[in-house]
């Protein structure tokens, strides 16, 4: 969108002569417009943020919102609906707004109702993402939908992981995730077309830097420790102090002034993992309010976020009873663990906090929800391919947990609620490794997440929930196994969805979770195993 001349008449009175106004933006492209007695602002066409100028504008416009979906403006305010929650946030020139403000009355909604398609670069408003129980849509007939504009950039330090669809906008990951050239040049980070040499080069140049460190860090520590000891009480405490950390963790002295600030912990994961304020948390979660929860459970609450560069994330905060019940040491120890895990079918661990008493850790964001949701909400059903899909893909993080990570990590809860969906409808495992209680016979336990993912087998295969008291038997296991070792596994099948033509591969599923529902835990396969078996079903081909 080109300026060139831009104005309003408003009771004979002419406003927002460009000419008249200070700090015009050059070269940026806007989706909306809207313009005050000596101001305009607009909104971005790349992140749907806001811009604004004009003579003696402030432009205090909200922070911590991913953008907006539409502004209007009075003579020294302006208002806008944020993308995330559909909640108004009014700026102006003249400070604080009084709390009676009531906004322009051309803000209403994300946009109109329609039929059809969205169209290219835009796409289909998805009222859920307000987290109002039964909320799928904002219209109130099933054939009609709201129509957003699509973001196009990503902000620094991100990379578009997935284009924008008709169901979704585009969504940008952290550069500590990129894993292929895919991110390379958005990233920054090294491609496949540099040469051998010059991998060689810079490997050698870092081992003599690496080792020239290390041989200074020995020098220093030896000195540090074969320092004479003093003979007093208190000299003698310090000593014993100093030496200790020559030898494991140092021991760091906490300041219980009542001035002191708080520090962050030393967690040994810099580089994957991020370290936040709480300051900045409470404002991506708008206070962590209540409108912003996603879930709860056995560790506390999850919220979503929107962080100052627009990127959204899942908080998990630690309520009173995990943060008694776990010490620093062991908190500390779980997530060394949690940085290191990086796997396309796992929600990664982006960062974490660790103020004021808080332990607040922050998780990459799921748009499309639980896998729980789709099956037995509100949300959409999912065809057999997209089951059979996140069947594979849920199987393959499990398989990481229990195979790749050192010591295998244990999962204990695995169910179609700790099973989300990321913006391309891949599975991810949620839900791991920290406050695991059911570690004490590690071989037992990885036996009991392939029980445990058995039925989710079930609940996918059936849509029926693993406990519903609505029918007899009301487990799944006890109404599902007896039919499919009577061979009549197409009696569970979910009729809901549209069968394929060829059901093979949903009677072949059947069958696999009776393996991994034995009664023996002897008999019962490993997630490697289950892996192998429901390979050849996604890349079966199921059509309708």
């Amino acid at each position: 969108m080109r300026f060139a001349r831009f104005r309003e008449v408003r009771g004979g009175e002419m406003l927002g002569e460009l000419s008249s106004f200070e700090g015009v933006p050059v070269g940026i492209r806007f989706v909306a417009l809207t313009a005050g007695a000596q101001h305009f602002c607009g909104i971005r066409e790349d992140d749907h943020g806001i811009e604004c100028w004009g003579r003696n504008y402030l432009a205090l416009v909200p922070k911590g919102s991913s953008g907006f979906l539409a502004i209007a403006a009075s003579d020294f305010i302006t208002c806008g609906v944020r993308e995330d929650d559909l909640i108004i946030d009014c700026w102006g020139s003249q400070g604080p707004l009084p709390s009676d403000y009531s906004p322009p009355l051309q803000l209403c909604g994300p946009g109109l109702c329609t039929a059809g398609a969205c169209g290219e670069n835009k796409f289909a408003f998805n009222a859920s993402i307000l987290n109002v129980p039964d909320l799928t849509s904002l219209c109130v007939r099933r054939d009609l939908k709201i129509c957003s504009p699509c973001g196009f950039n990503c902000s620094k330090g991100f990379f578009p992981s997935s284009a924008c669809t008709e169901n979704a906008d585009r969504v940008c990951t952290a550069c500590s995730l990129c894993q292929n050239s895919s991110c390379w040049d958005v990233c920054g980070l090294m491609s496949t077309s540099e040469t051998q040499q010059e991998r060689r080069r810079r490997i050698q140049m870092l081992a003599i830097v690496i080792g020239s460190s290390i041989s200074g860090l020995v020098l220093l520590l030896l000195a540090w420790c074969l320092l004479p000891c003093k003979t007093t009480v208190r000299k003698e405490i310090q000593r014993k102090k100093q030496c200790t950390s020559c030898i494991g963790k140092p021991e760091v002295e906490v300041d219980t002034t009542a001035d002191a600030q708080p520090t962050l912990s030393s967690v040994p994961c810099i580089g994957t993992a991020q370290v936040f304020r709480l300051s900045d948390l409470k404002d991506a979660t708008n206070g962590f309010k209540e409108f912003n929860e996603l879930g709860r459970g056995k560790y506390g609450f999850v919220y979503k976020a929107i962080l100052s560069d627009g990127q959204q994330v899942a908080v998990k905060r630690a309520n009173a009873a995990t943060i008694i019940h776990i010490n620093n040491r062991e908190f500390e120890s779980e997530l060394e663990v949690l940085c290191k895990i990086r796997h396309f079918n796992i929600v990664n661990l982006l960062g974490y906090c660790e103020e004021m008493g808080e332990r607040l850790l922050v998780y990459e964001y799921m748009p499309h929800g639980t896998l729980y949701d789709h099956l037995h909400g509100e949300l959409s059903p999912l065809n057999w391919s997209l089951r059979l899909k996140i069947s594979y893909q849920a199987a393959r993080g499990l398989e990481y947990l229990h195979k790749d990570c050192m010591p295998p990590i244990v999962h204990c809860n695995i169910k179609s609620s700790n099973i989300l969906l990321d913006s391309e409808w891949g599975a991810r495992i949620a839900d791991f490794g920290l406050l695991s209680t059911c570690n004490k016979d590690r071989s037992g336990d990885l036996v009991s997440d392939v029980y445990s993912f058995g039925i989710v087998l079930l609940e996918i295969l059936s849509g029926r929930k693993a406990h519903d008291k609505d029918y007899t038997p009301s487990s799944i296991v006890d109404w599902a196994l007896p039919l499919i070792r009577q061979g009549k596994a197409a009696a569970i099948i979910d009729r809901g969805v549209a069968l394929p033509r060829i059901v093979e591969p949903l009677l072949k599923l059947a069958e696999i979770s009776e393996v991994a529902l034995k009664e023996d835990p002897n008999q019962r396969p490993t997630m490697p195993d289950l892996v192998m078996l429901l390979e050849p079903l996604v890349k079966s081909g199921l059509t309708f």
